[in-house]
């Protein structure tokens, strides 16, 4: 695909997909309008947000008719080979997390994905790496399980069963 049919399909979508929102929101019933003595209905904010995004669509597809834009005149490839490559890795690694959460957990789970991404992938020194795959798993407990009270998969029950030892630590320390 060229970056000229790459801009031309993308225009094209996020008209149909804004006037799609536009259509919904006014089937709805939902107020586009001002309600006397309470300010914008409920619907203001994605009807227009999406009328404003459906206008952008078409003058994009105006201005590329017309070749105004030098994206409407490239006919370099939209995405190179080795980019696809790594969207294709990155794809793939982030469907392996997601089945190794089910098996040893989130927090596991991170300390090997950022170790794959950060040193394999993105070929990081030693320090780096090690402080993102200590660092990462750390900073989502601390948001998740201790400020949002959220609780992550932690995986099969001899994992869950360690996992209670740092709950049980926290709990009898900090509460």
């Amino acid at each position: 695909m060229t970056v000229r049919t790459a801009e031309l399909l993308m225009a094209i979508a996020t008209l149909l997909v804004s006037i799609g929102l536009m259509v919904n929101v006014y089937s709805d019933g939902l107020n586009i309008g001002w309600v006397e003595g309470r300010g914008p209905g409920a619907g203001v904010w994605p009807f227009w947000l999406s009328g404003g995004m459906a206008f952008a669509s078409a003058w994009t597809l105006l201005r590329w008719f017309q070749g105004k834009t030098p994206e409407s005149q490239s006919d370099e490839p939209y995405i190179a080979p080795e980019t696809m490559f790594l969207v294709g890795v990155s794809a793939l690694s982030l469907l392996i997390m997601l089945f190794l959460m089910t098996i040893i957990g989130t927090y596991l789970t991170l300390i090997i994905f950022m170790f794959f991404y950060v040193r394999v992938l993105g070929h990081h020194n030693w320090p780096m790496t090690i402080s993102m795959m200590i660092g990462t798993p750390i900073f989502v407990y601390l948001l998740f399980e201790v400020a949002l009270t959220k609780y992550l998969p932690k995986g099969l029950p001899f994992f869950e069963d360690g996992f209670l030892v740092i709950d049980n630590l926290r709990y009898e320390y900090f509460y």
